[in-house]
């Protein structure tokens, strides 16, 4: 076992901030208040301190229903819909005397099957999750019972106090307190992947007092009291203290192991469980995503309330006139309408009661023009956009081979938005770029080493038509020559090529020392972990950050190599100056101050083999040039002047610095930083952060790193072709001002000619101001500053807007969009801002990446899309209508956080100008078909009810008018949604413009929604007016038989069918064989439901029993009549969209003529 503890703690982590216990009694003073009332008997589970347990249990629940609430609250959903609201009521009202059907039945069966199969699929769904939820709480975990002894025990039955062991590469099954592990000091390795998507392990580390309870009988007699914070949804906290042996110790976050982590890199370990189930940090962090809804399914929605105003307005009108006729019925005792027999009528056709029989035939309207609505629509659209889903997923062209990483859309009511974004918001690190960093260029001692060219400095060389030079090449041009001609392997992370340094050259430097001390600040200031290969003896590290993992590659490159790290030590071999060997160090790790986004900066405190205790530092120029000694800016000109000319050629910095401190001081400081790490506080990150703020002074200034972030392969053409497209990028990074610049004309964002708005608050009065430290004056002033220049800014915007058509760029840092966010100036900032052609906001948080993203969207009004890979992006991608995750390597969470996740950025390229502008498009056309086929349906029976004065009779039998929506005309319309192409994927990418068609929603207006209702009372006034004129007065048949109600229905009916699928294949440009399958295929099952409904007894077909094998098929007039009706009324469509196509195209029909003029010239 010890052997393989050898290895396992190679592997390890290093402890987070110090080497040191936290063994004694700390601040609990917070303890018993509010929000900090837990009380937990370790060993007692079910023992509490008021006799009452009032702790979750530890089952959990994701599904939305249960058993017993699946139906009722299922029904509820469904019948939230005003649609489907609406049908409920009318088809209760079909059970009564009022209903227009004979047969009820068949006026609920649609909604039966629409509400029913939306039902199927929630069911299915939740089935899924009930799934999952129940092999998650049937796992086991070792708990103990009595005497030593550990027993599996599902999850689900596991109590607040349970001492549980947990063995390597298993989940937690709650937040467990650690105790001790297979290590002697308590501490293990946790991997977080399902908490925050980070793959790096973690270090926890039990207390000193619980870390020889290493064996399962040491728990026989284990009693504890935890006395902690209440339930919450902080994963980074945790403030408690413990009682053990009449003692008190104080807990921090290092000794909670959350539930869903696993255990890695350690054997087993014993904790105490402190929440169960829902009390849990991850479970309390699972809050439903926010609800988005695209733009045209809100429109819809106000489409559907249109209609039913015009239903009701008919229904109206209508029973306005029958009650006048009503009135006017028996006079005199002559009857108007004798059929109606209004002498022996008792209440619906009651000449003594006309206001209560219009009140009736009103109700009765409602009824038989329910079918202006499409029932069927909501369901269809659901169904077509999963289906649209599917093939984003499949998606060849955006899948990315070498992660093994296809697109993947996380939800499919998004679908059609990807057609109509407007602004995109990128990060940029890991988003345009690769994350991957390379060691590329660095300044020691005030000399510039590297020379190598940036793909920023080759940018700059094509704009400026020469390649650039820098002084340093040219003096190290000779050395170079010999280099480069060397076989070289390429490393990962590594692409410095200077023969001074190089090869152990770097001891023949004038300053060999700082050199020396530089290399080692890279080699031992970091938290990575070291790999040993056993078979070939190569290293290789799991580091936190790209940027570390490439600094320890460039230290073994340049002699300086990390090899082994144990629990309070470092190993690396070092090249040794004098004798020019490899040596091997090390050194003591006594402390680590970790790196955060306000600290800005990481150190380490080692001691060497010497004795001296050292701190090393590295940190951003911003705030490491001011906590440097005054004997230690020797080199800081030139340093500062290098790390510029870094920035220029797009590079990321950091400088490095160190300083010797003394014993006593050293000790000092450890003292004041384990009160402060063991402090039971809220503020305990702020007493840390203080006390490595005074130890990290006074340092001596070694030099500067600059490392590469590539951009992704295809970035520029990408974002030129999106820019083609007529969407405006923002870029919001935390990146220098200089570096944002210099990477926006790598990537085609900033182009050469484009004048540049920047705005800033490096004037000299505002940084004399930021040197006196007068907050108030400052922040004064930097309003004012930012005001003027976005003034200025408009000013210059609107000089050149009526003469020239010459783009701008806007680029703001994150001080002035401090100022630019605030309510009183936001609305001038964004009027500058999206006149620009492109915007890049640079050192910006988190936060500020949010309240912009929000700014654009309500500012604006129009679809945005954020797009990011890190943590840092969530807020972001959840402010957006679509947000959009890279799956690259800063872990997962912004893939969880986002609605649809690539691999790379170029792929949104296809994303939104193919699948964007196809689902865009099929989505509408489908949309407003569903409305034309119900007006022209619903609208024949309003013209035979106004035919037939208003006797809320129907023209069609009941079981027609039921299956209308649901067999005979809705199939079509799913083929079109998922499959209709107006122009191919080439032809989308070839022609980006074609993509304003979406953004300007010129398919779904207004316009174009009323002309689609437009042709459907046309097609239903033609269909009408010529069956009718056709069939009156005349022989139907060569036995002089006239036609009847039921055979007009019939003929009237069997028009709709053949016009609507017809109307559906001239408005498709694109057929595939499905399309043909349900056009044709509707229009015959209508015949084969004709022949065999007509076929059954006359007292379920009523009057449709055999009325077109007898009446029907064997009559001319009846094929001469559908024949000609069905061209007339389709006639008016196809005249319309000649003319438009040849005289009027829209720009796809444009593409379209372009390419059949093309392959007429070009048949290849």
């Amino acid at each position: 076992m010890s052997g393989d503890r050898k290895r396992k703690l190679r592997l390890s982590k290093i402890y987070s901030f110090a080497c040191c216990k936290a063994s004694f009694k700390g601040d609990d003073s917070q303890i018993g208040g509010k929000g900090y009332s837990r009380v937990v008997f370790c060993n007692e589970p079910d023992i509490s301190e008021d006799g009452v347990r009032n702790f979750a249990d530890n089952s959990v629940r994701s599904t939305k229903y249960t058993p017993a609430t699946f139906f009722p609250k299922s029904l509820f959903e469904q019948f939230r819909r005003v649609a489907n609201f609406y049908f409920l009521v009318t088809d209760t009202l079909a059970f009564t005397k009022l209903a227009p059907y004979n047969d009820a039945v068949s006026a609920i069966l649609p909604l039966i099957i629409v509400i029913g199969a939306t039902m199927v699929k929630e069911g299915i769904e939740d089935w899924r999750r009930k799934k999952q939820d129940t092999e998650v709480n049937n796992r086991t975990v070792k708990v103990h019972h009595v005497d030593g002894t550990f027993k599996h025990t599902a999850w689900k039955n596991l109590k607040v106090g349970n001492i549980v062991k947990v063995e390597k590469d298993e989940f937690f099954p709650g937040d467990l307190l650690l105790l001790s592990s297979s290590y002697e000091d308590a501490v293990c390795y946790v991997e977080t992947m399902n908490l925050d998507g980070e793959t790096n392990l973690k270090l926890k580390q039990g207390l000193d007092i619980t870390s020889s309870l290493q064996k399962d009988l040491n728990f026989q007699n284990f009693k504890a009291t935890v006395k902690c914070e209440d339930p919450n949804a902080n994963l980074y906290s945790f403030v408690g203290s413990m009682e053990f042996e009449e003692k008190n110790y104080a807990l921090s976050p290092q000794q909670l192991l959350l539930r869903d982590s696993k255990l890695r890199n350690t054997d087993y370990i014993f904790g105490a469980v402190i929440f169960t189930g829902h009390d849990t940090k991850v479970i309390q962090n699972s809050t439903d995503p926010p609800s988005k809804r695209s733009r045209i399914e809100k429109k819809m929605d106000k489409v559907i309330y249109f209609l039913f105003c015009i239903l009701f307005l008919m229904a109206f009108v209508g029973s306005i006139f029958f009650g006048i006729a009503t009135k006017d019925d028996f006079q005199n005792g002559l009857m108007k309408r004798w059929y109606l027999r209004p002498d022996d009528s008792t209440v619906f056709f009651d000449p003594k009661g006309p206001a209560a029989a219009a009140l009736f035939h009103c109700l009765t309207a409602l009824m038989l023009y329910g079918f202006f609505i499409p029932i069927s629509l909501y369901v269809s659209i659901e169904m077509v956009k999963v289906l649209q889903s599917i093939f984003i997923n499949q998606d060849i062209h955006m899948y990315y081979k070498e992660a093994d990483k296809p697109a993947r859309a996380r939800t499919s009511n998004l679908n059609e938005e990807l057609g109509q974004v407007d602004t995109i918001l990128s990060d940029k690190t890991g988003t345009l770029t690769c994350n991957s960093m390379e060691f590329i260029k660095c300044s020691i001692a005030g000399v510039a080493y590297g020379c190598g060219a940036t793909e920023v400095e080759k940018a700059m060389g094509r704009r400026k038509g020469s390649p650039p030079i820098h002084e340093h090449d040219i003096e190290s041009e000779a050395h170079n020559i010999r280099g480069s001609l060397d076989k070289k392997t390429l490393i990962k992370g590594f692409n410095f090529d200077d023969e001074r340094i190089r090869h152990g050259h770097w001891v023949n430097e004038p300053h060999a020392d700082v050199i020396q001390k530089f290399l080692r600040v890279l080699a031992v200031c970091h938290t990575a972990i070291p790999e040993v290969n056993e078979d070939t003896g190569s290293v290789s590290y799991e580091a936190e950050s790209p940027d570390e993992a490439a600094f320890l590659i460039a230290a073994r490159e340049l002699g300086f190599e990390f090899y082994g790290r144990g629990q309070t030590s470092l190993s690396t071999f070092e090249l040794d100056p004098v004798s020019r060997n490899k040596v091997e160090r090390k050194y003591k790790l006594l402390n680590v101050l970790e790196f955060n986004s306000s600290r800005k900066r990481m150190s380490v405190i080692v001691e060497d083999e010497e004795g001296k205790i050292l701190l090393l530092c590295k940190g951003a120029d911003s705030i490491m040039f001011e906590r440097l000694a005054k004997n230690g800016r020797e080199f800081e000109e030139k340093t500062m002047e290098h790390v510029h000319e870094y920035a220029d050629a797009g590079l990321r910095t950091l400088i490095l610095a160190y300083r010797e401190l003394g014993t006593e001081e050293y000790k000092e400081f450890d003292d004041k930083f384990s009160k402060a790490k063991n402090s039971v506080s809220a503020d305990q990150e702020r007493l840390i952060e203080d006390v490595s703020d005074k130890i990290e002074k006074n340092l001596i200034l070694l030099g500067a790193t600059a490392v590469e972030d590539k951009l992704q392969d295809g970035v520029p053409d990408c974002i030129d072709k999106l820019a083609q497209a007529g969407i405006k990028i923002w870029v919001l990074t935390g990146d220098k001002m200089e570096t944002a610049i210099n990477i926006g004309f790598a990537c085609s964002l900033l182009r050469q000619g484009m004048k540049q708005i920047i705005i800033n608050l490096d004037s000299p009065e505002i940084q004399a101001l930021e040197r006196d430290g007068d907050k108030m004056a400052i922040a004064k002033a930097s309003r004012q500053s930012v005001l003027l220049q976005i003034s200025e800014g408009a000013a210059q915007l609107a000089a050149y807007r009526g003469s020239s058509q010459k783009a701008f760029a806007l680029i703001i840092d994150g001080k002035s969009l401090v100022y630019a966010l605030e309510d009183n100036m936001k609305n001038m900032f964004l009027e500058l801002a999206i006149h620009c052609a492109s915007v890049i906001c640079c050192r910006s948080s988190p936060k500020q990446k949010a309240l912009v993203t929000r700014l654009v969207k309500s500012g604006t009004g129009k679809t945005t899309l954020a797009i990011g890979d890190g943590a840092n992006d969530v807020g972001m991608l959840q402010e957006a209508d679509i947000g959009v995750g890279i799956s690259g390597v800063e872990g997962m969470q912004a893939v969880m956080s986002s609605d649809i996740a690539i691999a790379q950025f170029r792929y949104l390229e296809r994303l939104l100008l193919v699948h964007g502008h196809w689902c865009y498009r099929r989505i509408s056309s489908m949309i407003c078909y569903f409305f034309y086929k119900n007006i022209t349906f619903g609208f024949t029976l309003f013209l035979y009810e106004v035919y037939a004065s208003f006797s809320g009779q129907p023209a069609y039998n009941d079981w027609l008018l039921s299956l209308y929506n649901v067999f005979f005309s809705s199939l079509p319309v799913v083929a079109l949604g998922v499959f209709d192409q107006d122009v191919s994927a080439r032809y989308c990418l070839k022609f980006p413009l074609l993509y304003q068609e979406g953004v300007e929603n010129v398919l779904f207006s207004w316009r174009r929604i009323l002309s689609w209702m437009l042709n459907g009372f046309i097609s239903a006034i033609i269909i009408f007016f010529f069956c009718t004129k056709a069939m009156e007065l005349q022989a139907f048949d060569a036995e002089g038989r006239t036609a009847g109600k039921d055979i007009l229905g019939v003929t009237m009916y069997n028009c709709v069918v053949w016009v609507v699928n017809l109307q559906m294949a001239l408005a498709i440009s694109y057929f595939t064989l499905i399309q043909h399958f349900f056009i044709w295929g509707s229009i015959f099952f209508w015949y084969l439901f004709l022949m065999v409904y007509g076929a059954m007894p006359s007292h379920f077909s009523t009057n449709a029993y055999k009325v077109f094998i007898e009446a029907l098929a064997p009559s001319p007039s009846y094929w001469l009549v559908t024949f000609f009706v069905v061209i007339s009324t389709l006639i008016p469509y196809f005249s319309y969209a000649a003319i438009q196509m040849r005289f009027f195209p829209m720009y796809h029909e444009i593409v379209q003529w372009i390419r059949y003029e093309g392959n007429i010239k070009d048949p290849s």
